[in-house]
């Protein structure tokens, strides 16, 4: 395992759509391992493969739920459907660090994937879970959180994200290194 640098806001692997999964072999094992201890050395709860620079329809996430109890899941060409309801949340990136603001998500939802063998996953989500969900889901179609902002609030975010973009990373903004590990 080996943590993979998250690629930030103005990298273009994010706004390109990811692949779908075809071989379930040891690369992918490896890249679902990998991203997994990615996603926790930088402290978040969902990661995307585009993140790390793979274009492949491939998603974890390590969520907190009710109790003790976590949704820890790799999800392999993920389909969202039957969204019902409406939440209003803020939300953040791994991929455009310090910025958050509230987006607007479907409250449940259907999910049809596949796991790491390639074996048929379906279950339906609600909450917390189905708006990382959509979030991760939203990477893989070169969607990012901002993007579901209206015209106003990215105005007003313009300037975080043209830094950005530029590679200038927000005061206090440490990368993991695979030195410091998962938390």
């Amino acid at each position: 395992m080996a943590v993979r640098p998250v690629r930030i806001y103005g990298d273009p692997v994010l706004r390109q759509k990811a692949l779908p999964v075809e071989a379930f072999d040891e690369t992918l094992q490896s890249l679902v391992a990998d991203m997994r201890e990615t996603m926790h050395a930088y402290r978040g709860i969902g990661l995307a493969a585009n993140q790390v620079g793979v274009l492949q329809r491939v998603l974890v996430i390590d969520v907190p739920l009710e109790g003790d109890r976590r949704a820890d899941l790799a999800l392999i060409n993920p389909v969202l459907s039957d969204r019902s309801g409406s939440d209003v949340d803020e939300e953040g990136c791994l991929s455009i660090p310090s910025v958050y603001d509230d987006v607007r998500r479907a409250q449940r939802l259907h999910v049809e994937a596949q796991d790491v063998e390639g074996k048929p996953l379906a279950f339906d989500a609600e909450g917390y879970m189905a708006r990382v969900l959509q979030h991760e889901v939203d990477h893989l179609d070169g969607v990012l959180f901002v993007d579901r902002l209206s015209l106003l609030k990215r105005q007003f975010l313009r300037k975080a994200l043209d830094a950005l973009a530029r590679g200038e990373m927000p005061e206090g903004y440490v990368a993991p290194t695979a030195s410091r590990g998962s938390i």
